[in-house]
């Protein structure tokens, strides 16, 4: 494997993690607490390597420019910056509802996870659209 390959793999951890967090959504709701609790750590955990593999890809291959123009450029800015944005809190967030959970403070891991969910999954999720949309459904090239 090479630095090139990586945001193929950022993609699939994303999407892997994705997957975890809706599933650990789908348990808890149907009070299944242990199979919840593994996603939840398997999604912190596929995360967790994300996170290095996109630190390492882009201290080595620097930046991507998204090639088109128009509408198409201005609909991808709005997802990547939002991305970005929300992006910054997972970390956090995800720290602090495993944190919580783990000491089994549930009412206060409840509060933080009304925000983590859906934020870590939109995160999770648009990382994916950035993804297709810088190397598949139109050219990239490096800086």
């Amino acid at each position: 494997m090479t630095i090139a390959d990586l945001p193929h793999v950022n993609a699939a951890l994303n999407s892997i993690s994705a997957i975890l967090i809706v599933l650990g959504y789908v348990f808890i709701r149907r009070k299944r607490v242990s199979a919840h609790r593994a996603c939840m750590i398997g999604a912190t955990i596929v995360s967790a390597f994300f996170l290095t593999s996109y630190l390492v890809y882009h201290y080595s291959a620097g930046h991507t420019r998204f090639a088109q123009t128009g509408v198409v450029k201005i609909v991808y800015l709005l997802i990547l910056f939002s991305h970005i944005a929300l992006a910054v809190a997972v970390p956090v967030l995800v720290a602090l509802a495993l944190y919580r959970a783990l000491r089994n403070e549930i009412e206060r891991h409840r509060k933080i996870v009304k925000w983590a969910f859906p934020i870590w999954l939109y995160v999770s999720v648009t990382g994916v659209l950035v993804y297709l949309m810088l190397y598949h459904l139109y050219p990239a090239r490096a800086v």
